[in-house]
């Protein structure tokens, strides 16, 4: 049986499908409502394992997932989505605590909301995510060639990576942030400017979703994630490619 999970059904114009995860009644019907009212076409569920039944029978454009579920808790349904394919997932938390959030994001969350979700807030990031999970964008000519960067290939026209000939399997927001990082190896570009351009966050965007995202890229492209060669840490400024 083939466990990997769509990446999404083929998106109705002005109708993305939203899978709502959310074990309180009051939530998941306000939320449903309000979604559904923005052009979303909201298909909702109470625990973890309707959820991830609900994934296999009737494929979402995007996951918005609690992560207090009773049951499967969202963590685990989150780790199970990622690891089965590159849906988009965006997390809702009940407090905006260091752990949970950090957890959510190492765990494969492209994004998170603080409970009680405003719709306008959860929606405006609904449309962020699909905008960036769909054919990323350049603001330099694309080459018709593949980027050689050490052991790694990017090709930005089929949006593919290689390690040493391989394919690297990346999440669509990972891919975006390895696209902005070549752009201009070596320089250092700061979370503030990847919030905006990668996740489209503005000013009051959490700097933590660039971090977990890092980490995350790092683990597949990285021979040892401890000691970066592609992806360094500028320590007070940010991220940079190499130099290799």
């Amino acid at each position: 049986m083939d466990e990997r999970i769509p990446s999404g059904a083929a998106i109705v114009v002005g109708m993305p499908r939203v899978l709502l995860i959310e074990d309180d009644q009051a939530v998941r019907d306000g939320l449903s409502m309000a979604l559904g009212g923005r052009g979303h076409a909201v298909d909702a569920v109470a625990t973890g394992e309707e959820g991830l039944a609900r994934l296999a029978s009737r494929p979402p454009d995007i996951v918005v997932l609690d992560l207090m579920l009773p049951g499967l808790d969202g963590f685990e349904v989150c780790r199970r989505i990622r690891a089965a394919g590159d849906l988009p997932i965006i997390m809702l938390t009940a407090r905006n605590e260091d752990i949970d959030v950090v957890a959510g994001l190492a765990a494969g969350a492209d994004d998170y909301v603080v409970k009680p979700a405003r719709a306008q807030v959860l929606e405006a990031r609904i449309r962020a995510v699909l905008r960036r999970t769909g054919q990323p964008s350049s603001p330099v000519p694309v080459p018709a060639e593949i980027e050689r960067h050490g052991d790694l290939g990017v090709d930005r026209a089929a949006l593919t990576v290689t390690k040493g000939g391989k394919p690297v399997a990346l999440a669509p927001t990972e891919l975006r942030l390895l696209l902005e990082l070549t752009q201009v190896p070596g320089r250092v570009l700061s979370r503030q400017y990847l919030l905006e351009s990668v996740w489209e966050h503005g000013y009051f965007g959490d700097s933590r979703v660039v971090d977990a995202c890092v980490q995350r890229l790092r683990a597949k492209i990285e021979d040892d994630s401890s000691a970066p060669v592609y992806v360094q840490t500028v320590r007070g400024f940010g991220y940079r490619f190499g130099p290799l």
